[in-house]
């Protein structure tokens, strides 16, 4: 627990309405979308600026205390899951779009804005956002900022760390300091603004962003692809790249995920076939019918066995729903979901996919498997039971596998939803001791005292994932 004089202190700077210790209020930030991991902070904190941050950092990091920046909680890694305890710094007063500069096609935001609500702000101008992770309706862009969030447009369009240009950060020690900015060029330095990005809260806190932001696309249409063959739909999608298209979305779903997603949306989806690929361009009228066309060439080459084009806007948001709502559908099932992200090259996902179900059938556990196929990303989705530790036993068994395989085909253990607690101990797989010594150089460099979200990326056991709780 916090001193009395440590939360006196932390009451002087923000106020006695934004200061919190009561157990219920801190039950309610001991956890975050990731399944079994729980943990009590010893008190909530939401500044107003950045020199209250500032202020909240220069104290905590005089007398050792944990800080977990925290968004709206929807990450999928025990980021924001306050491990170590500590303060959790929430940013619902720090919500506000700061300027939107159509001359030079930037956005500046505080970290607390829901990123839909910034979307909308921007085509409001005309303008685009591409970053379009799946709990955008509810996440904040300084949760995106800090997890790198990707979404379905990352094949053609990239992800958060793409579209951030500068940063206002608050470092371990208190100093406030800012990155980049609204230049097309510089090379002024180390680039500190992709350090932070990504960095998990761990380096420091962002208090502002400025991201870039592009024309809004002419046009786009939707497709969807069935295959009774899951190699002839991983086999479509190298073969779609390798006929130098890029299609915004490409997306791919299971006949698991097929039948959990059809019966809870209703949307039409084939249940019969082995899998399907949903394939979405925009651009000029002429580029996207064009480009949708060589792919429907290239599908029927693959032996896909029918191709469904969406005529309507809400024919196309119908189909992108099959996508979105896979892991809703999912969590149907059973009380406790897992989303996992595996990463390899997309040349790979055919033997991924291929063993992701071998996997499944050894430990006999329902795992539905969706993802961007177009850049590899897949995600293993276990629907299992918390309350039977036998079986949440096999489900650690089963990831650690599809972990070592997703690294054997030259992979990684995470594409998308970062490192933070759950990843921690499988880290030294991907990178080794030598990479590990390298990161932790940086974070000591950083955050001397380990004060900047304690227990995240970096392992206390490496052997084995270990659900922590306080």
């Amino acid at each position: 627990m916090l001193s009395r004089e440590v939360s006196e202190k932390l009451i002087s700077i923000v106020t006695k309405e934004n200061f919190a210790d009561s157990k219920t209020e801190c039950l309610v930030y001991s956890y975050d979308a990731t399944p079994n991991f729980q943990s009590m902070p010893d008190a909530v904190v939401s500044p107003r600026n950045t020199e209250e941050v500032s202020k909240i950092v220069k104290l905590c990091n005089e007398y050792n205390i944990p800080i977990v920046p925290r968004g709206s909680g929807t990450n999928l890694c025990a980021g924001t899951c306050p491990t170590e305890g500590g303060i959790v710094l929430l940013f619902k007063h720090m919500n506000n779009i700061l300027e939107i500069d159509e001359e030079n096609l930037t956005i500046t935001v505080q970290p607390g804005v829901i990123t839909l609500d910034m979307i909308h702000a921007i085509e409001e101008k005309g303008l685009f956002y591409p970053p379009d992770p799946s709990s955008m309706k509810i996440s904040t862009i300084g949760g995106n900022i800090n997890e790198n969030s990707g979404g379905l447009r990352g094949l053609k369009y990239g992800v958060t760390r793409d579209y951030v240009m500068g940063l206002e950060a608050v470092l371990p020690n208190g100093d406030i300091i800012r990155t980049g900015g609204k230049l097309a060029k510089d090379v002024a330095g180390y680039d500190m603004t992709r350090l932070l990005v990504g960095s998990e809260g761990t380096l420091g806190v962002i208090t502002e962003a400025t991201l870039k932001l592009i024309p809004m696309p002419e046009t786009r249409k939707t497709m969807l692809v069935h295959y009774q063959d899951l190699s002839a739909a991983a086999k479509s999608v190298s073969k779609i790249i390798a006929n130098k298209i890029i299609p915004t979305t490409l997306e791919f779903l299971d006949q698991p995920t097929l039948k959990v997603v059809e019966d809870f949306a209703q949307i039409g989806l084939p249940t019969n076939v082995e899998a399907v690929l949903l394939i979405e361009q925009d651009g000029p009228v002429e580029v996207v019918e064009r480009d949708m066309k060589k792919i429907a060439e290239v599908c029927k080459q693959e032996q896909a066995v029918s191709i469904q084009i969406a005529a309507t806007e809400e024919e196309a948001d119908a189909l992108r729903t099959a996508r979105r709502s896979a892991l809703s559908a999912v969590a149907r099932l059973k009380p406790t979901t897992i989303l996992e992200d595996a990463t390899v090259p997309r040349s790979e996902i055919a033997d991924m996919v291929k063993a992701i179900n071998e996997i499944t059938e050894k430990y006999q556990l329902t795992i539905c498997t969706f993802g961007h196929a177009g850049d590899g990303n897949l995600h293993p989705t276990c629907a299992t039971d918390a309350r039977d530790h036998e079986e949440m036993e096999r489900v650690e068994l089963a990831f650690a596998e599809i972990f070592e395989k997703a690294i054997e085909l030259g992979g990684t253990i995470t594409g998308e939803h970062g490192v933070g607690a759950m990843k921690a101990p499988y880290l030294e797989w991907k990178l080794k001791k030598e990479g590990i010594a390298a990161m932790k150089a940086i974070k000591v460099a950083f955050d001397p005292n380990n004060i900047m979200n304690p227990g995240k990326v970096f392992a206390k056991d490496s052997k084995k994932r270990v659900v922590i709780t306080r």
